[in-house]
């Protein structure tokens, strides 16, 4: 899979896709993420062959750090 993302662009074919290590073998809603050279690709596990989304990677830890600190909690 091959995108044009910001005036560049990004090949997810040879990405080696993985799931977090908190999901479940029997967990279906999760995302897989891969990390290539300049971006962090994130797509749905169900649908492998479907679009992915791509970050910066800082813009990707800071997500990431943010769920890991409570940022996105419902009250």
């Amino acid at each position: 899979m091959e995108m044009a993302t910001k005036g560049f662009s990004v090949n997810l074919a040879q990405a080696s896709w993985f799931k977090s290590s908190k999901s479940g073998p029997n967990c279906d809603n999760c995302v897989e993420v891969a990390y290539v050279p300049g971006v962090v690709g994130v797509r749905d596990s169900k649908d492998r062959s479907g679009p992915a989304l791509v970050f910066a990677p800082d813009d990707w830890y800071a997500f990431v750090a943010g769920a890991r600190n409570g940022g996105f909690a419902r009250d």
